[in-house]
């Protein structure tokens, strides 16, 4: 028995079979999630994969804040599902709230893709107990609206907490207020990011290392209690 793990499409996804495939790599089963479907079909865990939903029309996840499968995402994300929200993944869930900050363009206003290195802040997460803490990995990153920005009380709130889950070393690729690449929500099941773990899953493609697989390995442990 192994646990079943939810990928949305969105009209712009991009990454939605990326995610499957790193969710099966890991040994878990990935269940396919259509936008306009409430039902999550009972899986363990969901993933809001990169993309442009929507075109990123209005803002980036905006429209698809409000797509009917994220009523049930939301409300069952309240009640303990773990979510993990990849660069437009990460877009909607600060968009629903699920997170708290917002995204905006990149600083330099320009698409940027390039490896980027990352450090492991908080290794407790339902999506990075397979890391530890102070690891340093390199995770592709390609976006335009990834500025992640909040006020100081909740920068303050979120570092005193140890809720910033990875942050980036050497080059802040898009202006990132504290240089934060990924947070959770208080509880640690929902977690948000910039860069892509699930491109980084296979030696021969991406970086050309695995850096990414304990995303999923991280999250299958969890749910089959290995």
């Amino acid at each position: 028995m192994t646990a079943r793990i939810g990928v949305v499409t969105f009209p712009g996804s991009l990454d939605d079979q990326d995610a499957q495939r790193a969710i099966r790599l890991a040994g878990a089963e990935p269940v396919a999630l259509w936008h306009k479907d409430k039902d999550l079909k009972q899986v363990d865990a969901v993933v809001l994969p990169g993309g442009f939903s929507y075109g990123d029309y209005l803002r980036a996840g905006a429209i698809s804040r409000f797509s009917p499968v994220m009523e049930s995402v939301i409300e069952q994300a309240k009640a303990g599902l773990p979510v993990l929200g990849i660069c437009n993944g990460f877009q909607i869930l600060t968009e629903a709230h699920l997170i708290p900050g917002a995204m905006l363009g990149n600083d330099h206003l320009h698409f940027i893709c390039r490896d980027q290195k990352l450090r492991v802040e908080n290794a407790e997460t339902a999506w990075s107990s397979d890391y530890r803490a102070g690891q340093e990995i390199h995770i592709p990153l390609k976006n335009m609206d990834g500025r992640y920005v909040a006020d100081e009380y909740t920068l303050d709130k979120l570092e005193a907490e140890g809720r910033v889950v990875f942050r980036y070393v050497d080059f802040n690729p898009n202006g990132s207020l504290r240089d934060i690449a990924g947070i959770t929500n208080e509880a640690g099941n929902v977690v948000g990011l910039m860069p892509h773990p699930e491109h980084a899953v296979e030696p021969l493609v991406g970086t050309g290392r695995t850096d990414g697989l304990p995303f999923f390995t991280s999250i299958l442990k969890k749910l089959v209690g290995a």
